[in-house]
């Protein structure tokens, strides 16, 4: 996996199998874990975990490389989960 920053909150990633997704996060960067990434300075701190091979953040947020490469499956629902944890947040 690799990765560039392409935009504000965005990622394009690479995958081993030769795809690409090109990712806006905004939308799901809510809650205890994913919204201290709305700090644009802390999102673009992203890398690659050396062992699980998936994106990481220094305050612990990651993401399934599975998701990943699959993002518009689950954007929708990711988005809308986001969406709930802003009405209740913790």
């Amino acid at each position: 996996m690799a990765f560039e920053i392409c935009g504000p909150y965005q990622l394009r990633v690479r995958f081993e199998d030769g795809t690409e997704q090109t990712i806006d996060f905004l939308s799901v960067l809510a809650g205890e874990l994913l919204g201290p990434l709305r700090n644009k300075t802390l999102f673009e701190q992203v890398r690659i975990d050396p062992e699980v091979h998936t994106l990481v953040w220094p305050n612990g947020a990651d993401f399934d490389p599975a998701t990943l490469h699959d993002w518009p499956k689950y954007a929708g629902d990711l988005a809308s989960r986001a969406r709930q944890w802003n009405l209740f947040p913790t």
